[in-house]
C-alpha cells in the first residue's frame, strides 16, 4: 500500500505514519529495560534506524521508477528547505562553480562593500587610506581585470549599489491606472499586402492596374506575386479586357487601332422598299438611338453601377447593365459613355 500511494501521489500516506508509530511504541520498552544512555542508543540503533532505512528505501524506489522526482511527505519537505537555507546561509546557493570561480565571486562582493563605504568618504577622513588598501586588495583577488564577465558583474554591481537612492525617488506609474497598451501603426505595405491578399484576384488585378497604370501585363503579374497574389497573364490580360470594356469609347478606338479594314465594292440596285401595312405605325427598335429614351432610362443605370462600384470597387460592366436593365448591347453602350460623361466629362 506504501509503494501504491508513493506511485500516485510521491507520499507513503498512512502506512509512513504507522511506521513511525509503531517505532515510536518500541522505544518505550528499550528505555525501561536499559535505562537512559542504553536506552538511548537501543533505540536509536534500533526502530529509529530500521524507519529510516524504510524511508530511504522508498525514495530510492520512487527515484528509480520516477527520474528527478522527490518524496512529498512532510518530512522530506522540511528537510529540503532545512538544506537549502542552509547552503543559502553558507553562501552555496549558486551551484556548478568551481572554487576559483567561488573565491572571485566572494572577492567581488566584498570590493563591492568597500567601495560604496570608501564613496561615502572624505580623503582627510580618518580609516581611509586603509579602506583604499582593502579595496584594491579586494579588487586584485576578484581577477577583475583578467576577465572581463567578472569586470561587468563588478561594475553592475557597485552601479545598483551607488544610485539606491534614486530608487525612492523614481516616478512610477499607479498599479491601479489601467492603460490599453499602445500598439505601434503598420507600414503602408503590409496594410496593402493583407488587402490585396483579401481580394479576389480579378479585383487585386485592377487594383494593381490603377496603381501602376504604366505596366504590361507580365509585369503586373510579377508585382501581384511578390504581394502573395498568384495569377497567370491570362487573368491579367482578362481582367484589363473586363475593365476596359466598361469604358466602350477608348474600346472602340483601341480595337480599330488594331484591326486591318478591308473594302468591297459592290452595285446593288435600288428595290423600293414594301409599304407598311396601312394604319399600324412601325415598330420601334428598343436599340436604336434615341435620346429621351436613355436619359430616362439614365436613373436607374446610375443606381445600378453606384451598387455595383460599392461592392466591387469598380464601374458595372456591360453585362451587368444590360442583365439589371433588360436592354441590349447597342443600349448598353450608350448607357455606359452616358455614366462616363457625368464621371469625366
Amino acid at each position: 500500500m506504501a509503494r501504491q500511494n508513493l506511485n500516485t501521489s510521491g507520499a507513503p500516506g498512512v502506512p509512513g505514519a504507522l511506521v513511525w508509530v509503531i517505532t515510536g511504541v518500541q522505544i518505550i520498552p528499550a528505555f525501561a529495560e536499559s535505562g537512559i544512555i542504553g536506552g538511548t542508543v537501543r533505540a536509536f540503533v534500533g526502530p529509529i534506524l530500521a524507519a529510516l532505512l524504510w524511508h530511504l528505501a522508498m525514495g530510492i524506489e520512487l527515484r528509480h521508477a520516477k527520474p528527478g522526482a522527490g518524496s512529498q511527505s512532510l518530512a522530506a519537505l522540511v528537510a529540503r528547505e532545512l538544506r537549502e537555507r542552509l547552503l543559502s546561509r553558507l553562501g552555496l546557493a549558486v551551484r556548478d562553480r568551481t572554487a576559483e570561480q567561488i573565491t572571485r565571486d566572494r572577492w567581488t562582493a566584498r570590493a563591492v562593500d568597500l567601495a560604496a563605504q570608501l564613496a561615502g568618504m572624505q580623503a582627510s577622513d580618518r580609516g581611509h587610506a586603509r579602506l583604499a588598501r582593502r579595496l584594491s586588495k579586494a579588487v586584485g583577488r576578484a581577477q577583475v581585470g583578467a576577465h572581463p564577465q567578472q569586470r561587468r558583474a563588478l561594475l553592475q554591481l557597485l552601479s545598483a549599489r551607488l544610485h539606491s537612492a534614486a530608487l525612492a525617488t523614481l516616478d512610477l506609474p499607479s498599479p491601479w491606472d489601467i492603460r490599453e497598451p499602445v500598439r505601434p501603426p503598420k507600414p503602408a505595405p503590409v496594410i496593402a499586402y493583407r488587402e490585396l491578399r483579401e481580394m479576389q484576384p480579378m479585383d487585386a488585378v485592377l487594383a494593381a492596374s490603377r496603381a501602376h497604370p504604366a505596366l504590361q501585363p507580365d509585369e503586373l503579374c510579377a508585382l501581384l506575386g511578390d504581394h502573395g497574389v498568384v495569377v497567370s497573364p491570362t487573368q491579367v490580360d482578362i481582367a484589363l479586357r473586363s475593365s476596359a470594356s466598361a469604358h466602350p469609347r477608348a474600346l472602340l478606338r483601341a480595337s480599330a487601332a488594331d484591326q486591318t479594314l478591308f473594302a468591297v465594292h459592290a452595285r446593288i440596285d435600288e428595290q423600293p422598299s414594301p409599304d407598311a401595312y396601312p394604319g399600324e405605325p412601325d415598330a420601334p427598335d428598343a436599340d436604336e438611338p434615341d435620346a429621351d429614351a436613355d436619359r430616362a432610362l439614365l436613373p436607374d443605370a446610375r443606381r445600378v453601377d453606384q451598387d455595383h462600384a460599392a461592392r466591387h470597387g469598380r464601374t458595372a460592366p456591360l453585362r451587368v447593365l444590360q442583365k439589371q436593365l433588360r436592354i441590349g448591347q447597342p443600349r448598353a453602350q450608350r448607357m455606359r459613355a452616358l455614366l462616363d460623361e457625368e464621371t469625366h466629362p
